[in-house]
């Protein structure tokens, strides 16, 4: 354990201030410091040294008790929130907070603080059995970094009219905070049955309506529904080809839009029935336009 950690846990503790709901974030830093340098899995009685082992397994002690005292603290406000928008309100207090992290976090950080913070409001379970059947072309599962999911939301503008659709929606972030922050509906395809169980356990305890999961392969779901398209990268070569030319069947019959964020940006810039509608980067959400058919 680092030898300064038992002094800040000693600190925060002082700190009247750090257990305020309005601390929300400086907690969700404060955890992620303890994670760094005092993993749980790593320790063991074992690991101490006859010699200052009961002030070291103390030290260790105090630190967990003062770790679960935070998570005591953050689960009050996430489940506040959850119970905001099973109301079926636009969760203000939840927006608050995103509006603060967006604050602190550069454009492109990553993974962050906004991430902790949606991922512990969803509270999802640990997916088993993920990945038995591999394929070459079906890219590992990460989830969209929250930045870009409310990047994409503002830029969208969805409306009650549309019907945002995710290719590869793994755990489902995209189309849940869309069905929480916007009027659209949202559908998620995802491959991998135990995302989609996942996905749908959110949904029903959030009591969300206006999102639903599917588990199939992208180039052979139905896309009839879609206005909005995204894909984080969710497979390249073949099946990335098969599922563009399920997005240019669909865009001869309605105007659609196709969202996109990471490496396949580039790819969907050179789709002649695609227009883009801003910079192409992979490191930000790219948004195109179909182009009107002659």
């Amino acid at each position: 354990m680092n030898p300064e950690l038992p002094r800040l846990v000693a600190e925060w503790e002082r700190d009247p201030l750090l257990f305020e709901p309005i601390e929300l974030l400086r907690r969700i830093e404060v955890l992620d410091l303890l994670d760094r340098h005092f993993p749980e899995a790593n320790f063991a009685m074992s690991d101490l040294r006859p010699i200052g082992a009961a002030a070291a397994a103390g030290d260790r002690l105090r630190v967990e008790a003062f770790r679960a005292h935070i998570e005591a603290a953050n689960e009050s406000v996430y489940e506040d929130v959850r119970a905001e928008i099973r109301r079926g309100n636009r969760p203000e207090s939840l927006m608050r907070w995103v509006d603060l992290a967006q604050n602190e976090e550069s454009a492109d950080a990553g993974y962050g603080v906004l991430d902790e913070l949606i991922s512990s409001v969803f509270r999802f379970d640990e997916p088993a059995d993920v990945g038995a059947e591999a394929d070459p072309e079906l890219v590992a599962y990460q989830p969209t970094p929250a930045r870009c999911i409310f990047d994409l939301i503002h830029a969208a503008a969805l409306t009650a009219d549309d019907v945002l659709v995710d290719l590869g929606s793994g755990l489902g972030h995209v189309p849940l905070m869309t069905s929480i922050c916007t009027p659209a509906r949202s559908i998620g395809i995802e491959r991998e049955a135990a995302y989609v169980e996942q996905a749908r356990r959110c949904a029903a305890r959030l009591n969300l309506g206006r999102v639903e999961f599917v588990q199939q392969d992208a180039r052979a779901a139905d896309l009839s529904a879609g206005t909005v398209f995204y894909l984080y990268t969710p497979f390249i070569g073949t099946v990335l080809r098969g599922v563009l030319d399920r997005l240019q069947r669909e865009a001869r019959m309605r105007p659609i839009r196709v969202c996109s964020y990471g490496p396949c940006t580039p790819m969907l810039a050179q789709e002649s029935w695609l227009e883009a509608m801003t910079a192409t980067g992979t490191r930000q959400v790219a948004f195109f336009r179909s182009r009107v058919a002659d």
